[in-house]
């Protein structure tokens, strides 16, 4: 197991700034070898996907590509299944499978059914994926298509993989290259997704975004309080003057995505309403007695992906899926992320900043969060600044659905069932949520 994060108690420096001292040789490797501050959100960028250090350019594959489709029916349940997966990973040698690797072609078809039952067929179809992985899940839309919707409709689509990744860009093209008729439709644009300038002008086109498992791996920054009523304050990481030592620097809350991200997840006390400020009040007492620090992972990387989208493609349709929660997390604080390195065997950190780009670092998404920072980025604001104006109309349409209901509503469950009636996407991912938002016709 990776250090703990030192114990000694913050100290204040210059004001309102206060660091905190933590073990870590980052600044002497690629992933931060400059001497400025830097956010915990571009820490996260880089050890994640640096060119050259980041844990996705450095692993040649760190997600696993099936030979064949597991047969479950040939198999008798859970331990004949988990035997079956182990072998997998001892003989792929890889950090993990995806559902739509593990339970292909199936868990892509049921996104496919999904679209094709809620599109708008008299416009030509086109599909975005964003991180792509190994290309198992556009082969599989487009295998579906082409088997399913009319003839039109396939002849006609564009699926677009937008990817950051240059090693994973050439794999989906190989992936989804098995079917030749695919390649004519199928694009690989290599390109970092939240960057606005890369989707060219505004399309106000219906199309459809795809995100699986992206969000987890979004960068996320860091606010920090010394107790219970304090404000919260930004963490930024910076290197100690003549070692190889990094500290945490907690400054004012200044940067403009971190303010926007506290504000919609409403941890702005000042804002509060009568009773929240009562129970602030309340806190304040306890915290003079009983001091806590507080610790909270803010999804900045979703909040500008969303930001992106809504202004590229403002008619867009969006599916979304990830891990609702993670088990056994030991880094402090909320929505805080697991830190997880594999070298014959896995191993979790104790501490984020043991990523070195040998490590992936995934955190859990909090779907009501999701939906709020889709609203708010499609431009709905629940404040009502006139008080004579009409109430704000929201302009998305959304659904939370566990992985579980959405594959028993739009799959086929059978195809993943063994003998004895076990089904591992049914039964094994119930920390898995799927999220689905639609444009409505409010335009105002």
């Amino acid at each position: 197991m990776a250090p703990a994060f030192s114990a000694r108690i913050p100290a204040l420096r210059c004001g309102a700034l206060c660091a905190r001292w933590v073990p870590a040789a980052l600044f002497s490797s690629g992933i931060l070898a400059g001497e400025k501050p830097i956010l915990v959100r571009d820490f996260v960028r880089s050890a994640l996907y640096d060119p050259n250090h980041g844990y996705f350019s450095k692993r040649a594959g760190p997600v696993g590509v099936l030979d064949a489709s597991i047969r479950f029916n040939q198999l008798e349940g859970r331990s004949a299944y988990m035997q079956h997966l182990d072998k997998l990973y001892k003989k792929h040698d890889i950090a993990w499978f995806t559902p739509v690797e593990l339970f292909k072609p199936w868990y892509a078809y049921a996104i496919a059914a999904s679209i094709l039952r809620t599109a708008n067929l008299s416009v030509p179809l086109k599909i975005y994926e964003i991180g792509g992985g190994s290309g198992t899940c556009a082969k599989c839309i487009l295998d579906y298509m082409m088997l399913n919707a009319p003839p039109k409709v396939y002849n006609d689509m564009k699926y677009i993989s937008v990817e950051i990744s240059s090693s994973l860009a050439e794999k989906q093209l190989e992936t989804v290259g098995e079917v030749q008729s695919h390649l004519s439709k199928f694009t690989v644009e290599r390109r970092d997704a939240t960057n606005r300038s890369g989707w060219g002008r505004k399309d106000p086109r219906p199309c459809w975004v795809l995100m699986l498992e992206v969000l987890d791996n979004l960068p996320h920054d860091l606010v920090y309080s010394p107790d219970q009523v304090s404000p919260w304050m930004e963490v930024w990481i910076e290197k100690i003057n003549g070692s190889s030592q990094a500290s945490e620097v907690y400054k004012p809350l200044q940067d403009p995505l971190i303010s926007r991200c506290v504000e919609i997840i409403g941890m702005n006390e000042g804002k509060a309403s009568v009773s929240e400020k009562l129970a602030f009040a309340a806190k304040g007492i306890l915290s003079k007695v009983f001091p806590k620090p507080r610790r909270a992972w803010l999804p900045t990387g979703c909040l500008k992906l969303m930001d992106t989208l809504h202004q590229a493609l403002p008619s867009m349709s969006l599916i979304a899926s990830d891990f609702s929660y993670l088990p056994d997390v030991s880094i402090p604080g909320d929505r805080a992320p697991l830190v997880s390195s594999k070298d014959g065997k896995t191993s979790d950190h104790r501490n984020y900043l043991d990523a070195q780009g040998d490590a992936d670092i995934f955190f859990p998404t909090d779907f009501r969060l999701l939906e709020q920072i889709d609203h708010h980025c499609s431009g709905f604001s629940k404040e009502q600044k006139n008080p004579g104006a009409f109430k704000p109309v929201k302009k998305r349409r959304t659904i939370i659905l566990d992985s579980a209901a959405f594959m028993e509503e739009f799959g086929l469950p059978l195809k993943t069932r063994t003998k004895d009636g076990y089904n591992p996407l049914l039964d094994d991912f119930k920390n898995t949520r799927f999220y689905l938002s639609v444009p409505t016709h409010n335009s105002k």
